[in-house]
């Protein structure tokens, strides 16, 4: 059974017949308190009143707040608020004009449509400030859809005032999910829960439509607040003291009388006191993170972990020793850092109504550090007014998302440009000294900093290692996971990635993640608990939706068990039945309880849903053989072949099974031999591969097979093992 839920996957193979594809769920969050959400009922009561309404008492916060980001984060369509002319200006890309021009108070984008056929299409809504705006095009179905040509916004000398592609290498065809008519660019899905305030997606899986709603248009003071209704009442009874916290459902008071103070015999900064909860951090992560949302059941005043599930830092996303790689925005970089553990927040240095740096530039850092310290040659060693000088051009270098829009990395790391080389991640220094190695940079900084100070992000080697399958890295990695010293996101994901390895957990090691103040490793012990009965038991009641759905999920072993658990898995997969994961994912919920005509429906839903998505062909094949019905199974797979899109080795692996199962055995190797050469690191591949070539006769393919992937991972025992039993047979 194979199971995809979202963000990049993973493929762990079980030593059975068939492959067991596991695309991990994406889960973290900020610490919590393991206990039962007791402001749910007074949360299902309240409603949200617009921002209207807070203005009239919050003047000053509403001021700042007008001509934000927030507050213009989604508008209607008028000559003010779009920024594009739309002129009469065509735009020819991978061999397609398009035209954007204006008719009778209309804005029109002339392009190709979903048919292939260009054809005229208004424009909805603009979306977005800067450094760019996209506009929204309304669909069949209650669709809106990002068009992806984009304008950049930034001023002229910067490079803006323009029409550019966010896809500029690759020309995607109606049909394929990136297209801007695909799911890939769908509003409803990907981008309304953070423009909005109080979305709802409200998706008819039958209908394949949609009927989404809003109570603001654009980000408004409830969206981090939560709803206001009670506090209105508040001041309209008189402003009773009686009412807890004057009727606000989330009180964001953890930098209330808080000041910063230099450590008189450091010189770091300190908090007066020490943080002990997240509430602004998770109120802010609702948006600026990775995450799957796993419901709209939910409002700024809920747990973080009950509604959504954050990246944790896994290969793809992250580069082992944590700098940011695919666009994973600034949440699960903030909790890495050294900052965050001292007990700052977004808000410390944002002001989070205008969005806005509290103090301009290298300022704001200077609010707690000492700029006679750090703001002169002696430490950044740069000329002073150069671009090398500026606190945040090492600590916080940038990468750009969506052709121009750069963005800083919130790990707040210290440059250690030798170590970053080694492990293939990105070096701040040859970042901007193009000509030079790391090696040069790391000999400048041993010259200034003899005694360099070590980095706060430390498992960059460990997870390096691991990744590459080097001989005592889960040993490393498993000490990363039981140093409670360390941030929770780095602990979580070293327990993530040794399940990617395949590694045997200590029972102890688990019962005590399973414990764990935050939710992000409760998340991690979940994954990496199948077959262990005892942890996934105290997981399924936990306080948080998050953990609770990766429990359930770990389960599947256990059919009982499973079948009792997964409700709260299979309505997840519902709501968001607009992708085809979900849909993927409700078929193996079904197989799982023995509802194959269930599993069948849903998977040829999925695959009707997007003909490319190669996992609804694996787990439909496996319905198939599931019933004995090898003959179906084989043309599902060869199907897959023909019109999936990725996990080709997958495919060829589970085709090349399903002919070993049927006999013919000539064929099984042609596709164990070519899901062998699209994933040699993957051991499953190989090591069965060389078992069909064995068991042919081909002793000696096999022999070389194997002795060549013992040498490229060493530490993988049954690869080692089975090699000398082969060597040692007649």
């Amino acid at each position: 059974m194979h199971t995809y839920l979202t963000g990049q996957t993973f493929l762990r193979h079980a030593s059975s017949l068939f492959a067991s594809v596991l695309a991990l769920l994406l889960a973290a969050c900020a610490p919590q308190s393991n206990q039962p959400n007791t402001t749910a009922q007074a949360q299902s009561s309240a409603y949200f009143v617009g921002s209207a309404r807070c203005a009239n008492c919050h003047v000053s916060e509403s001021t700042a707040w007008q001509g934000s980001q927030h507050q213009l984060a989604m508008q209607h369509v008028s000559r003010t608020t779009m920024q594009a002319p739309f002129a009469g200006e065509s735009i020819k890309h991978h061999g397609k004009i398009t035209t954007f021009s204006q008719h009778a108070g209309q804005f029109i984008i002339h392009t190709e449509g979903p048919n292939g056929k260009p054809a005229d299409y208004t424009v909805k809504y603009v979306f977005g400030l800067s450094p760019l705006q996209q506009y929204l095009i309304e669909l069949p179905g209650g669709r809106l859809q990002a068009f992806t040509l984009a304008w950049d916004s930034r001023p002229m000398q910067a490079g803006g005032q323009r029409w550019f592609d966010l896809y500029p290498n690759e020309a995607y065809k109606p049909g394929d999910p990136l297209h801007w008519t695909g799911y890939q660019q769908n509003w409803n899905y990907m981008c309304a829960d953070c423009h909005s305030t109080n979305l709802r997606k409200n998706y008819d899986e039958r209908s394949d439509t949609f009927n989404t709603t809003w109570s603001e248009i654009s980000v408004g003071c409830e969206a981090c607040h939560g709803p206001g209704s009670q506090h209105l009442s508040w001041v309209q009874q008189g402003q009773s003291q009686t009412t807890p916290n004057k009727g606000l459902l989330h009180l964001l008071d953890e930098r209330r009388d808080i000041t910063w103070t230099r450590n008189s015999t450091t010189g770091q900064p300190q908090r007066s006191t020490i943080r002990t909860t997240s509430k602004e951090l998770d109120t802010c992560a609702r948006c600026h993170s990775r995450r799957l949302q796993l419901t709209d059941k939910v409002n700024a005043a809920t747990p973080l972990a009950e509604g959504f599930q954050v990246a944790l830092l896994d290969p793809g996303l992250y580069y082992p020793d944590g700098q940011m790689r695919d666009e994973v925005y600034n949440h699960g970089s903030f909790l890495q850092s050294r900052m965050h553990a001292s007990g700052v927040t977004c808000s410390d240095c944002h002001d989070p109504h205008t969005q806005q740096l509290r103090a301009p530039g290298d300022a704001v850092c200077a609010q707690c550090h000492d700029a006679g310290r750090y703001a002169t040659e002696k430490h950044h060693f740069h000329p002073q007014q150069s671009d090398g000088a500026r606190c945040t051009s090492c600590h916080m270098p940038t990468h750009t998302y969506m052709g121009v829009d750069q963005r800083h990395d919130h790990s707040l790391r210290i440059p250690q440009p030798a170590a970053s080389a080694k492990i293939g991640a990105p070096d701040v220094c040859t970042s901007c000294h193009t000509k030079r190695d790391s090696n040069w940079a790391q000999g400048i900084i041993n010259q200034h900093y003899p005694r360099p100070k070590v980095s706060y992000q430390t498992q960059g080697p460990a997870f390096s290692a691991l990744e590459r399958g080097e001989t005592g890295a889960s040993a490393q990695v498993t000490a990363i996971a039981q140093d409670a010293s360390l941030p929770a996101i780095i602990r979580a994901s070293a327990l993530r990635r040794l399940s990617l390895a395949g590694v045997t957990f200590d029972p102890t090691l688990l019962a005590t993640a399973a414990k764990d103040p935050d939710p992000l490793v409760r998340s991690s012990a979940a994954e990496a608990a199948i077959g262990n009965a005892a942890v996934l038991q105290t997981l399924l009641t936990d306080s948080m939706l998050s953990v609770r759905l990766l429990a359930s999920q770990a389960m599947r072993q256990d059919l009982d068990a499973w079948v009792k658990t997964n409700s709260e898995y299979i309505a997840v997969q519902r709501y968001n039945a607009d992708r085809p994961e979900a849909r993927t994912n409700l078929g193996s919920a079904l197989l799982a309880q023995q509802d194959i005509q269930g599993a069948q429906t849903a998977l040829q839903s999925a695959i009707k849903f997007d003909p490319g998505f190669s996992l609804a062909y694996l787990n439909l094949a496996d319905s198939y053989r599931a019933i004995g019905d090898e003959a179906k199974a084989e043309a599902t797979l060869r199907e897959a072949l023909r019109r999936g899109r990725n996990d080709i080795g997958p495919i060829q692996f589970a085709l090349g099974l399903s002919l070993v199962r049927q006999g013919k055995y000539e064929q099984a190797l042609a596709a164990l031999a070519e899901a062998n050469r699209r994933e040699p690191d993957n051991m499953q591949f190989t090591y069965t591969y060389a078992i069909a070539l064995h068991d042919r006769g081909q002793k000696q393919a096999a022999l070389s097979l194997l002795e060549k992937a013992v040498k490229r991972r060493p530490n993988e025992v049954q690869l080692s093992e089975l090699l000398q039993i082969y060597r040692n047979a007649p």
